[in-house]
C-alpha cells in the first residue's frame, strides 16, 4: 500500500515533524530497505512544506544512514543507520558566539565550494549564480529580508562545485546557517554602509567565478565570512537586545536540541 503522509503544522520545526515522519514509516518498515521515496513534487504536497523544508528533511536521514541518493535514480530507504550522526556539543551556546562560529563554519566549506565552482562552472551555473543575486536585490528592494534569497545564492554556488557530499553536508547545516543568516542580514540592513559592503562582496565572489579563478573565489568567500563576523562584532548593542537576541534564539535552540 501506498504511504501517505500528513502535512505538517506549525509548533516544531518543520523539517524536523517530516524527518520524524519518514524516519517513524522506515523503523516501522512501511517504508522497506531498498524501498525509493515517492517524487519530491509529491511529497511536498502531502507535506504542504516547500522543497526546501523537504530536502532538509531528507538530508538530515541521509546523514542518519537511513535514507540514500543514487544518481540518476532517486533517494532509495537504507537499512539502518550504520554510524552515530552528528552532533554538537553546544550547552554553552550564546548568541553572539553561536552565530559568530557558525560563521567560522561557513568559512571553511563555503571557500572551498566557491574555489571548486571557478573550475568547473558551466554557462547555467554562471546564469543560475546571477539569477540568486538579482532575486537578493529585489527580495531587499522589495523590503525582505533576504534570508532565503542568501541562501539560495551561496547554495548555488556549491551546486557548481559539482560535490554531492558537500552539497549533503550544506543541506544538512542549512538548519543552523538559516538561524545565522536572519542574524547577520537584520544586522546589516540596520547600516546602509553594512548593506553596500553585503552587495560588493556579493559582486566579487560572482565575477572570481565568472572569471574561473579558483584562488580569487576562494578569498573572496574567505573575505565576505570575516567581514560578517566583523560586522556582527560592530553591531550597536541595541541590536542584540532589540532584534538580535530573538532572531538568534532559533539557532541557538537547534544546537542544543541535537
Amino acid at each position: 500500500m501506498t504511504t501517505r503522509f500528513k502535512p505538517v503544522t506549525s509548533g516544531a520545526r518543520l523539517s524536523d515533524q517530516v524527518a520524524r515522519q519518514l524516519a517513524t514509516e522506515i523503523e516501522a518498515g512501511r517504508l522497506a530497505a531498498g524501498a525509493k521515496l515517492p517524487p519530491e513534487a509529491r511529497l511536498v504536497e502531502q507535506f504542504a512544506v516547500s522543497r526546501t523544508v523537504l530536502r532538509e528533511a531528507v538530508s538530515r536521514l541521509k546523514s542518519l544512514g537511513l535514507l540514500a541518493s543514487r544518481q540518476g535514480s532517486g533517494v532509495y530507504v537504507t537499512a539502518h543507520a550504520p554510524f552515530a550522526p552528528l552532533n554538537f556539543d553546544a550547552r554553552h551556546a550564546e548568541s553572539r558566539g553561536a552565530v559568530a562560529q557558525m560563521i567560522d563554519v561557513r568559512r571553511a566549506l563555503e571557500a572551498e565550494a566557491a574555489a571548486l565552482a571557478a573550475e568547473r562552472r558551466t554557462q547555467a551555473d554562471l546564469r543560475g549564480i546571477r539569477q540568486c543575486v538579482r532575486a537578493l536585490d529585489a527580495a531587499v528592494a522589495a523590503g525582505g529580508d533576504g534570508v532565503e534569497e542568501d541562501l539560495r545564492f551561496h547554495r548555488r554556488i556549491a551546486e557548481a562545485a559539482r560535490n554531492p557530499f558537500l552539497m549533503d553536508t550544506l543541506d544538512y547545516l542549512a538548519q543552523f546557517l538559516r538561524g545565522a543568516i536572519s542574524v547577520t542580514r537584520a544586522n546589516e540592513a540596520r547600516r546602509a554602509d553594512f548593506t553596500r559592503q553585503v552587495r560588493a562582496e556579493h559582486a566579487a565572489l560572482t565575477e572570481a567565478i565568472v572569471a574561473g579563478d579558483p584562488r580569487l573565489a576562494r578569498a573572496a568567500a574567505e573575505r565576505h565570512m570575516v567581514n560578517a563576523v566583523r560586522r556582527i562584532e560592530a553591531a550597536d548593542p541595541a541590536f542584540w537586545s532589540q532584534e538580535g537576541e530573538r532572531l538568534a534564539q532559533p539557532l541557538v535552540r537547534t544546537l542544543r536540541t541535537r
